[in-house]
């Protein structure tokens, strides 16, 4: 027998598989979810492919002393990890002549792991604030729920606030699906007054 040739003739076939295998798993931006609204100030952006869920985000907020608190749940189906979450928080009515102040204010953290590593910054080319979270660690296959904000409203009056999020899920195993759930949020605050 010769074992050259069989030996080629094996590897070939596995490297064929290997190479098929890696073609299953696919990246997809879901970019029209569907908006669930409890009320204006409360709505969730639910993405789905195939009428499956893939995950959402759900924002309640509520206005006091002047600014609004808000509460987010981000959450994913079993099976894929957020690898990242970008949320560009703005109030468009004034984002231009009295940008509103961004603040996160809960500890976003896992049960043993480091906290997340989290950037607040002004964008070059779009109004508002960015948020972007990364490192999740112990939290990336989990729903993330402890992500809260403050919004302060700038000096001229607005009631509208929005949020537009880009999450990252990643599939856990090389036949799973990676996604980028990209959408927007248009929340109403008729409560806020002008200072």
């Amino acid at each position: 027998m010769n074992r050259r040739a069989y030996l080629a003739s094996v590897c070939a076939g596995g490297v064929a598989t290997t190479a098929g295998c890696s073609t299953v798993s696919s990246s997809k931006t879901l970019s029209e979810p569907t908006v669930n609204a409890e009320s204006s100030g409360r709505k969730t952006l639910i993405f789905t492919e195939n009428d499956e869920e893939a995950g959402h985000l759900g924002v309640d907020g509520s206005v006091t002393s002047e600014r609004i608190d808000l509460s987010t749940e981000i959450w994913h189906q079993d099976g894929t990890n957020v690898e990242s979450i970008q949320l560009r928080v703005w109030m468009p009515e004034t984002a231009m002549e009295s940008p509103a102040e961004v603040a996160v204010v809960s500890p976003i953290e896992g049960d043993s792991s480091p906290p997340p590593s989290i950037a607040l910054y002004t964008p070059e080319q779009a109004l508002g604030t960015i948020i972007e979270i990364t490192d999740l660690d112990d939290l990336a296959d989990e729903t993330i729920s402890t992500l809260d904000l403050i919004v302060i409203p700038g000096s001229e009056p607005s009631t509208r606030l929005n949020i537009h999020t880009i999450i990252e899920l990643s599939g856990g195993d090389p036949l799973s699906n990676d996604y980028t759930l990209d959408g927007e949020l248009q929340l109403r605050y008729p409560q806020l007054t002008h200072k």
